[in-house]
C-alpha cells in the first residue's frame, strides 16, 4: 500500500514523461531487490522457517549482512551509471544509489520476522516506512524533481531499517556474507538466476517501450500498474508468508502442500479479478483524473490487458511457493527462465505493434501461458518428493 500511495503521488506531481523516468528507477530496484531477495532472503525463509531462535539469529546476521552487500554493489555501479547519463535520469540513478543499501536491509527484516513467525514486528516496520515518507514526500513535492522523489521514498526505509534492528536485536554480521553464500550457493544461485530473469525482464520490458514508443507510454503502463495498486499489496503481503507457511505445511502434512498451493493461487487470481472488474466497470472518469490526474487518459485503455496479467500472477504465485518450499530451485528456475523469456518477448513485440497497448496485451498472453508451466513443475515436483521417515511420523 505504500508504493501504491507513493506511485500515485508522484505521478500526479510529476506528469506522465517525468513519471516514466521515475518508473525506470523503480523497476530497476525491482531488480536489485530480487537480487538480494535470491542470494539473501530466499534461502533464508527455506531453510531457517520454523527453526529455534539460535539459529534463526544466527541466519538472520549473516542474511541481513549479504542485502547491505548487495546494496553497496549496486551503489557504486548505480552511481557511476548515472553520472554517465547525466540528466534527469541520471540524477534519479545516483539518488537510487544513495538509499539502495538501507531499503535492501529494511526489506531483509521484513522476511527475517516471517521467517520466525513474527508477521507483526513486519507490519510496524513498514508502518514506520510509511509514517516517515510522509513528510520526506511533501518536501520532494516543494522541489517537483524525479531525483527528489527517489531520495523521498527511499530514503525513509533508513528509519525502517534501523527501527528493524531495534526489533530484532540482531547486529548484521559482514564477516559472514562469504560463509552465507557458500553455504546456500545451490538454493542461492538458482534463485538469483530465477528472480533476476523475472525482474529483468520486465526491466528490460519498459527499457525497451522507452526506446520504442517513448517514455510516456513508459509512464502509461506503470499508470495502469499503479490502478492494480491495492490488489499487488495483498499479492506481496501474501507472497512473503507464503513460502515460510508452504515449508511449514511441507514439514507437518507434506500430502497437503499441493491443496494449500491451489487454494493460495486461486485466491490471488480470484481478488486480482474481482479489483479489475471493479476497475473496468466502477471508476468514473471524474475518479480516474482525481486519482491520477493526467496519467489517466493514458492508463484507462491498459486496465483490461493489465489486470488479466496481474490475474495469471496470482495463479504463478501459488504453484511458486510450492517449488520454493520443496527447495526445487531447478524446476523453479526451468519455468521462470521460459516465462521471463516469452515475458520479455512477447512483449516487446506488442510494443514494436502497437505500443503500450500492444506491450501490454503481448506480456498478457505470455502470463498466462507461463503459469500452465509453473504449475506442471510443480506437480512433477511433488511426484519427485519423497518425504522423510520422521516427517511421515508426525503427519
Amino acid at each position: 500500500m505504500t508504493n501504491f500511495v507513493v506511485g500515485v503521488f508522484v505521478a500526479r506531481e510529476l506528469g506522465v514523461a517525468a513519471f516514466g523516468i521515475f518508473s525506470l528507477a523503480w523497476v530497476t530496484y525491482g531488480v536489485l531487490l530480487n537480487v538480494s531477495r535470491g542470494l539473501a532472503t530466499d534461502p533464508l525463509v527455506v531453510r531457517f522457517s520454523g527453526v529455534s531462535t539460535a539459529d534463526w539469529k544466527t541466519a538472520t546476521s549473516r542474511a541481513a549482512g549479504t542485502a547491505i552487500a548487495v546494496g553497496a554493489a549496486f551503489a557504486a555501479l548505480s552511481a557511476l551509471a548515472g553520472l554517465a547519463l547525466g540528466g534527469t535520469l541520471g540524477a534519479a540513478f545516483v539518488a537510487l544509489a544513495v538509499v539502495a543499501p538501507g531499503m535492501l536491509l529494511q526489506d531483509s527484516w521484513r522476511f527475517a520476522f516471517f521467517a520466525n513467525g513474527q508477521g507483526h514486528k513486519a507490519f510496524v516496520n513498514d508502518v514506520v516506512w510509511a509514517v516517515a515518507m510522509v513528510p520526506l514526500l511533501l518536501l520532494a513535492s516543494a522541489h517537483g524533481t524525479v531525483w527528489g522523489f527517489v531520495l523521498a521514498w527511499g530514503g525513509a526505509s533508513l528509519l525502517a531499517a534501523a527501527c528493524g534492528w531495534l526489533q530484532s536485536g540482531i547486529v548484521p554480521h559482514f564477516a559472514g556474507v562469504t560463509d552465507w553464500l557458500r553455504r546456500h550457493k545451490e538454493l542461492g544461485s538458482r534463485y538469483l538466476v530465477e528472480n533476476v530473469s523475472n525482474s529483468g525482464a520486465s526491466q528490460l520490458r519498459m527499457y525497451g517501450l522507452g526506446a520504442i514508443a517513448g517514455l510516456a507510454d513508459v509512464g502509461a503502463i506503470r499508470g495502469a500498474e499503479l490502478l492494480l495498486g491495492p490488489f499487488l499489496a495483498l499479492l506481496m503481503g501474501l507472497n512473503l508468508v507464503a513460502v515460510p507457511e508452504a515449508a511449514r505445511v511441507l514439514r507437518r502434512a507434506p500430502e497437503r502442500l499441493f491443496r494449500f498451493c491451489l487454494t493460495l493461487g486461486g485466491v490471488q487470481a480470484g481478488a486480482a479479478a474481482t479489483w479489475g472488474a471493479i476497475l473496468l466497470f466502477g471508476v468514473p472518469d471524474a475518479l480516474g483524473r482525481l486519482v491520477l490526474d493526467d496519467v489517466w487518459a493514458h492508463a484507462e485503455p491498459l486496465i483490461l490487458p493489465v489486470s488479466l496479467s496481474v490475474t495469471g500472477a496470482g495463479v504463478v504465485a501459488g504453484a511458486a511457493a510450492g517449488l520454493r518450499a520443496l527447495g526445487a530451485a531447478p524446476r523453479s528456475l526451468r519455468a521462470q527462465l521460459v516465462a521471463s523469456a516469452g515475458y520479455l518477448g512477447f512483449g516487446l513485440v506488442g510494443a514494436w505493434l502497437g505500443g503500450a497497448v500492444g506491450m501490454s496485451w503481448g506480456s498478457t498472453t505470455a502470463m498466462w501461458l507461463g503459469a500452465g508451466l509453473w504449475w506442471l513443475q510443480l506437480r512433477a515436483a511433488l511426484r519427485e518428493h519423497t518425504p522423510e521417515p520422521e516427517l511421515v511420523r508426525t503427519s
